[in-house]
């Protein structure tokens, strides 16, 4: 047999390739672009028109947008969904998020309560005699 036909793989080897990994249409890359425009557009115009008067009232809208868009981006163009690996790639990007967000609420949590937990009770001084009437001493 010559070198030619041990090199080829089998026909249904490449059809079982295709198969492995996420595919999409340019129908899907067009609803995915469409809807990343709608998510920035909307809460452009929310901050820029002052829609949303209170500041917390409008972190909380635009954080859910960008949540939003970032689904739209994961779903559309990183094509994560339950079948893809056998499902490992969105168990990992979950286990990656939840161990973000245990790292930061714990960050957070630490920076915030550092002064009454770590620091001692250090007295108030008080005003020198000198220093109540204004006058300066010699």
């Amino acid at each position: 047999m010559s070198a030619q036909h041990t090199t080829h793989a089998p026909a249904h080897a490449a059809h079982d390739h295709e198969h492995e990994g996420p595919h999409s249409t340019f129908s899907g890359y067009m609803t995915g672009f469409v809807l990343s425009i709608i998510l920035t557009a909307i809460p452009f115009w929310l901050v820029m028109a002052k829609v949303i008067a209170d500041r917390n009232t409008a972190v909380l809208v635009l954080g859910a947008f960008a949540v939003i868009q970032i689904l739209v981006h994961m779903v559309y163009f990183l094509h994560m969904n339950g079948k893809v690996e056998g499902g490992w790639t969105l168990l990992s990007t979950i286990f990656t998020v939840v161990f973000v967000a245990i790292t930061i609420a714990g960050t957070l949590w630490v920076m915030f309560h550092m002064n009454t937990n770590m620091m001692p009770d250090h007295p108030v001084p008080t005003a020198l005699p000198h220093q109540a009437t204004g006058h300066a001493t010699p």
